[in-house]
């Protein structure tokens, strides 16, 4: 008999409230440079289609951005979304206990708290978004419009992308 793996906060509280979403695991590679671009190229799918999940600090409180795998987050954008003066991303170790989850594996559901929201409007045009499932190798497909929904998200243009040389 297969073991069942125990499902963990983000898809308990999918589950929870009746939200419709797919679980993709894969097997983790710890070398992996970019557990997000790992994630993409693991799983068959477009980087733009699969989000990261960081913390920052805008002013005096903390936020969620979620941004596409194959960009950065402008600060200086989240902190203007977020009404805020100047946004930094927080240490590694104070987004696991911000969070709950583990580096490379912070989803932005079923957080220890909930945080303030904000999620690339690049998003918004596609059909599902895929995002941590709060474990390294799993990821949530979900549409834009149930993430935004449960994390009470604000849609804001967040993502840099290097542009080829």
């Amino acid at each position: 008999m297969a073991k069942k793996q125990a499902g963990t906060p983000a898809t308990a509280r999918l589950t929870e409230a009746g939200v419709v979403f797919s679980t993709h695991a894969y097997a983790h590679d710890p070398r992996a440079a970019s557990y997000g671009l790992e994630a993409a190229h693991e799983l068959g799918l477009p980087a733009a289609h699969v989000f990261k999940t960081l913390v920052a600090q805008v002013d005096d409180d903390p936020v969620v951005a979620v941004v596409p795998v194959d960009g950065t987050c402008d600060l200086k954008a989240l902190a203007a979304a977020a009404g805020g003066r100047r946004a930094q991303l927080v240490e590694p170790a104070t987004a696991q206990r911000i969070t709950g989850y583990v580096v490379g594996a912070i989803s932005p559901l079923g957080q220890r708290r909930r945080l303030r929201t904000f999620v690339d409007a690049s998003a918004r045009r596609l059909a599902v978004v895929y995002v941590s499932g709060g474990r390294r190798g799993l990821d949530i497909g979900l549409a834009p419009a149930d993430l935004m929904a449960m994390t009470d998200g604000v849609y804001a243009a967040l993502a840099r992308h290097s542009r080829p040389g």
